[in-house]
């Protein structure tokens, strides 16, 4: 069995030519942006919550420009319809269980209250953001483990350094192409002219048919097949401090898809496949002052550089939640590690 999670990197999974990383190869390389979890294991439990910080601050108040992209709609998350519609984030994003999902909404609404006591009386409401995916093939889901002081826990441990990655947080009891998954992380450099900036992404992985996945080198992992249909589902979180407009931020967001299909996925009719993409650049305030704003974009013929990062900090950030967690059994079945497939199939 492997003994600590290691990265897809660790078996040479990434291609050469693939845009270079950042640092940390994590969403936490775009200046400002953090990550937490709280993860709740035993008694039939394997769940949790993950909290992502998209800039610093109060983001109801100076929010963040976003779009999303709803690949196939099989979920119940919340506040989706509000970002699709106006084009910003105005609190932390959490990620968590399907039945969790109201828990952290809550926690996530009274967090902005508490700094905004107007909200609601003589301000607008709040729009809390939660996305979620099903972990009961590992997790008892009608336990409703997930409480508003985990969430709370989660965006408390909010930090801008490495990122845990496989089972832990959200991921606890997330499982991917018949292995076990759950969170992953990378991120791209991007170079325009003389100026450096960055796109990173963090997965929920919980997707793909066992025995589809195909891994960058043209392998395809051994594992129980299942032709059953697709049931599971993925959240992809990509951050940059590159600027983009509203319509960039959907066409970027819209390439996490790319990186879901390398690996095999076909975004089956159960499939709660979303992408949300946002920019630090270019905040928007919630009392603005001057009748007009200004927002610098990248100009539309390098745009092709922000798409590759997207399709390649997904694929890369998904196989590093399957290389990070270790096996486990499940309630029905056992969900074997990538990383011990890998380490035992060594080519000669």
């Amino acid at each position: 069995m492997s003994a600590q999670p290691r990265p897809a990197r660790d078996f040479a999974l990434i291609p050469a030519d693939h845009l270079p990383p950042g640092p940390l190869n994590a969403l936490t390389d775009v200046p400002g942006v953090a990550v937490g979890h709280r993860t709740l294991r035993g008694d039939g439990t394997a769940t949790g919550v993950t909290a992502i910080m998209a800039a610093p601050g109060d983001p109801f108040r100076e929010k963040i420009r976003a779009s999303v992209d709803v690949i196939n709609g099989f979920g119940k998350s919340v506040g989706l319809l509000q970002l699709r519609e106006l084009g910003t984030i105005e609190t932390p994003i959490l990620l968590t269980n399907t039945f969790g999902v109201p828990a952290c909404a809550e926690a996530l609404i009274r967090r902005a209250i508490a700094a905004n006591p107007s909200i609601g009386r003589t301000t607008s409401t709040v729009n809390p953001l939660v996305l979620e995916c099903n972990d009961g093939a590992l997790n008892d889901i009608q336990s409703f483990a997930v409480t508003r002081e985990d969430a709370v826990a989660a965006l408390d441990a909010a930090s801008g350094g490495p990122v845990a990655q496989g089972a832990v947080g959200a991921g606890t009891g997330m499982t991917a192409f018949g292995f076990k998954a759950g969170i992953g992380t990378a991120s791209r450099v991007l170079t325009l002219g003389a100026r450096t900036f960055t796109l990173g992404a963090l997965v929920l992985a919980n997707f793909g048919v066992p025995g589809d996945l195909v891994l960058p080198c043209g392998r395809r992992p051994s594992v129980r097949r299942d032709r059953e249909g697709e049931k599971g589902s993925v959240i992809v979180i990509l951050g940059t401090d590159l600027p983009l407009d509203d319509r960039q931020l959907a066409r970027t967001a819209r390439r996490a898809a790319a990186g879901l299909a390398r690996l095999g996925s076909f975004w089956g009719h159960g499939s709660g496949d979303i992408a949300l993409c946002f920019t630090t650049a270019d905040r928007v305030s919630h009392d603005p002052d001057p009748p007009f704003v200004t927002v610098t974009r990248i100009a539309e013929p390098l745009i092709d550089l922000p798409f590759r990062a997207a399709a390649e900090a997904t694929e890369e950030a998904v196989l590093n939640a399957l290389c990070a967690a270790p096996a486990m059994q499940g309630r029905d079945r056992f969900f074997p590690s990538l990383a011990d497939w890998l380490q035992e199939s060594v080519p000669s």
